[in-house]
């Protein structure tokens, strides 16, 4: 709404009102075709996330960038192909640029103003005796831009009065309680009231796109993790195959640079480095990766500044180039574009440790996925407890929708943050 409401204001501004009806169709189509650059570019700069609403200094920073972004891909794509466009605007996309900046942080500081101190707050009560509650209760004191005030964290206790006290209007709670017959009970009778009755999981899920490890047992699993999804998984197999083949013929010449500069970069180290993986099913399968060790030897995470890394192995690294040999693990079926790491038969034997490791290797494993890009890697079995909490959440939404938009995180994390 705001990027079609700029251009109407950048039209009668730039033609007048006379002139803003032909104006106004001459640019709708090719500005539409744009839009889409915009809103890739401002999701791909986390934008449209809720701590991005805080109008701070950095968020400013990201604004202007993804606007100058927009801005020099739109120009791009107006003067590459100027017989589709058919227009090749210049001090007009200029004062579009400005109008709709202003109009963005106008509207994101209505938006936090309605969310922090006007009446679309929700007011929340807290049920249960979870740790996993303090992390909620400081997360949403601290971003109250979310729209939730925590009114209340109590036991199963008085539960109607704190809420007509409170003028509850979501309830959170432990999944637990809802086998206690007086609790189910008061919350039946407020069926009336509209009050939102959420489970713990379901919420924290929600607010933090990952699953609250503790918090689950092998009921959850059972009624929500589902493994035949037969269309969904042929869907994705033909996208992994044709697209890999392409980036396979497309990365050719690359692919033989690498080689020989990784050659000369190591004496002794391999060009190809393979390395043995736990795949779907517990499988293992050999991960194919250009070599970027001396020797590989030493601790089983790589560390920052590790000695065994050689100068060219470092660039290849920081570029994920070191990647490109994973596309025939793809074209083969080890592995898809999108799932949870496959990990080396060391560490998956260390993180069985952890509780419900194994429902990571119930689906294939990808070149990258949403642990991946929400979580840095792993280098001890607590920061692999955080990332499983990713890999589940995965497992349990995965979609084509999710695969494309973890596809599009992915392009921005090769560029801005490399491992």
């Amino acid at each position: 709404m705001i990027l079609y409401g700029a251009l109407i204001l950048t039209l009668i501004f730039r033609y007048g009102p006379n002139y803003f009806r032909e104006s106004f169709y001459a640019h709708l189509k090719p500005f539409s075709i744009i839009f889409v650059i915009w809103l890739v570019t401002f999701y791909l700069a986390d934008l449209y996330k809720e701590k991005r609403l805080r109008i701070s200094p950095a968020t400013i920073q990201v604004f202007i960038l993804a606007i100058i972004i927009s801005v020099v891909s739109s120009v791009i794509l107006f003067y590459l192909f100027p017989s589709f466009f058919k227009l090749t605007p210049k001090t007009n996309l200029a004062i579009f640029a400005l109008v709709f900046g202003i109009l963005n942080i106008g509207w994101r500081i209505i938006l936090v103003k309605i969310y922090i101190s006007g009446g679309w707050r929700n007011r929340l009560l807290l049920i249960g005796d979870s740790p996993i509650i303090d992390e909620l209760i400081n997360y949403l004191k601290n971003n109250p831009q979310i729209g939730y005030d925590v009114a209340a964290q109590k036991s199963e206790n008085d539960i109607s009065q704190i809420i007509a006290k409170n003028k509850i209007n979501i309830i959170v709670i432990q999944t637990y309680l809802k086998k206690d017959r007086k609790i189910i009970k008061i919350f039946y009778q407020l069926l009336p009231s509209k009050i939102a009755i959420v489970d713990l999981i379901t919420f924290y899920e929600t607010i933090f796109q990952k699953l609250p490890l503790k918090e689950l047992d092998e009921s959850w699993f059972i009624d929500k993790i589902t493994t035949r999804r037969h269309l969904y998984d042929a869907i994705k197999r033909l996208i992994d195959i044709c697209l890999s083949l392409f980036l396979i013929i497309i990365f050719l010449p690359l692919i033989l640079i690498i080689a020989i500069l990784t050659k000369l970069s190591s004496r002794q180290g391999p060009v190809i480095y393979k390395q043995e993986r736990i795949g779907v099913n517990n499988k293992p399968f050999t991960l194919y990766k250009f070599g970027t060790m001396q020797v590989d030897e030493g601790p089983l995470w790589t560390t920052e500044n590790d000695k065994r890394l050689t100068w060219f192995g470092k660039i290849l690294r920081y570029s994920h180039l070191d990647e490109i040999p994973q596309l025939y693990n793809i074209l083969k079926g080890d592995i898809s574009f999108i799932g949870p790491r496959a990990e080396r038969r060391e560490l998956v034997e260390l993180y069985k440790q952890l509780p419900y490791y194994e429902i990571r290797h119930i689906i294939k494993p990808g070149l990258t996925g949403w642990a991946q890009l929400n979580y840095k890697p792993s280098a001890s079995l607590e920061e692999a407890r955080e990332k499983l909490q990713y890999d589940i959440y995965y497992i349990k939404n995965r979609s084509l929708v999710l695969d494309l938009l973890i596809l599009l995180r992915t392009v921005r994390y090769l560029f801005i943050s490399p491992r």
